[in-house]
């Protein structure tokens, strides 16, 4: 639940577009291209959803990636908002992957 609000929080970004005065045609590609960050964060959610700790990884290196390419453009706070969000997703699906013994209840079978 929490990678899916973190992908409809970067969406609200891309509405920047419509302020643009692009034409029909030119807006949707526009809306298309500024949306890829959030498809890159439901591709990650949908591998993670099966493999914890690839998702672990990949939120994390998302994280870095974003920190990495943005330095030095914007405030402190805007990596905290962008990337903090990634680094708590990368560390709830590795303590998930960490503890998915406890986690998951234990099925007897008869």
């Amino acid at each position: 639940m929490l990678c899916i609000l973190f992908a409809l929080f970067l969406s609200i970004f891309s509405f920047d577009v419509f302020d643009e005065g692009y034409g029909v045609g030119q807006t949707i590609l526009a809306l298309l291209i500024h949306l890829i960050p959030v498809y890159i964060v439901l591709a990650v959610l949908a591998v993670a959803w099966r493999w914890e700790w690839t998702g672990a990884v990949l939120f994390t290196a998302l994280g870095i990636f974003y920190i990495v390419m943005a330095w030095g453009r914007f405030p402190i706070i805007a990596y905290v908002t962008i990337a903090g969000p990634a680094f708590v997703l990368g560390a709830l699906f590795l303590a998930n992957w960490m503890y998915r013994a406890e986690l998951r209840p234990h099925v007897e079978m008869n």
